[in-house]
């Protein structure tokens, strides 16, 4: 716990000096984005690595989150400081909603229904031209001024700090446990008198108010929300952020955030091949590396502590 803390702290202290020493506004983009990508991807870790249940449908709160800070800003003129906290509220009444009717399922039929539910707020979004003007999106949003993307930096920075803090003070809660423990084994977590229903719905909340957070700062970062915010690219590069990372930590997240967000940037010429490429490093994971790279690393460090020490050498006492 302890560890974890201070990794979360150190990575928090080091992406607060980047603005200070990096000037290229490109760079600072990929900061951004990679901070955002962290949000998004330990909101999804607290279903996927603490329930255990295989969410395909998180773009639902993603999007829901980034039209109500995109209709709060064009249609009231509120200012950011309230679209993103009231979009994030707003998600977690559709996590709310969508987690009273899929969290009563499991397996493949939970993973069929979440993803059922974001392909009708996706069809809602692109049909309901009189609120979300269909298709052209929403344009225009009021990013109040700012166009240093320093400044963006240090905003989602904040709320990624924000993200962090909830998560960890989840996981390492009473209900944090239970839910660790309903992920392991279910009926064993009844036994001892854990909800599993009740567990579940915590996390989903949760982490659906969390990535209602990261689709405010979004639409007002891009300055445009469409119907694809819905779609399934966002999906998949949440579920290769959270598997390379390592489901079920917190530190986890945030380097597949990282790593992923560079490597989309260095790929981008390749075009299709790069999801094709994006496909087999997720089978690798999978196959090499089914607990993350921190998986792997805890396994290594474990594995170097198991080591006997050496035996010092005796000398025969000679008479």
């Amino acid at each position: 716990m302890t560890l974890e803390r201070n990794v979360l702290l150190a990575f928090l202290a080091a992406a607060a000096l980047l603005p200070a020493l990096v000037t290229d506004q490109y760079l600072l983009h990929l900061g951004v984005m990679a901070l955002f990508y962290a949000i998004l991807a330990t909101s999804l870790n607290l279903v996927v690595g603490y329930v255990g249940e295989f969410s395909l449908g998180h773009t639902a709160f993603l999007g829901a989150g980034a039209y109500t800070a995109a209709l709060l800003s064009t249609q009231l003129g509120l200012p950011m400081w309230a679209t993103i906290p009231l979009a994030g509220l707003i998600s977690a009444l559709f996590g709310f909603g969508i987690g009273a009717i899929t969290l009563r399922l499991q397996g493949p039929y939970f993973v069929i229904v979440t993803l059922s539910f974001a392909e009708v707020l996706r069809i809602v979004a692109n049909n309901w031209i009189a609120v979300t003007n269909g298709p052209m999106g929403l344009a225009g949003i009021d990013q109040f001024g700012i166009t240093n993307k320093g400044t963006f930096f240090y905003i989602v920075l904040g709320l990624t700090a924000v993200a962090l803090y909830l998560a960890f003070r989840f996981v390492h809660s009473n209900t944090g446990r239970a839910a660790v423990a309903v992920r392991e084994n279910r009926y064993v977590a009844q036994s001892i008198g854990v909800d599993p229903f009740g567990t579940a719905m915590q996390a989903f909340v949760l982490g659906a108010f969390l990535a209602g957070l990261a689709g405010g700062f979004y639409a007002h970062y891009i300055s445009f929300v469409g119907p694809e915010v819905f779609r399934f690219p966002f999906m998949v590069t949440m579920i290769i952020m959270v598997l390379l990372g390592g489901k079920g930590t917190l530190i986890g997240p945030i380097a597949g955030a990282v790593i992923v967000t560079l490597l989309e940037e260095y790929l981008r010429e390749m075009q299709e091949l790069r999801l094709t490429l994006f496909g087999l490093i997720v089978m690798a994971v999978v196959l090499f590396l089914p607990n993350g790279l921190m998986g792997f690393i805890a396994q290594r460090r474990e594995q170097q502590g198991a080591k006997p020490a050496p035996r010092a050498a005796t000398k025969e006492r000679t008479v």
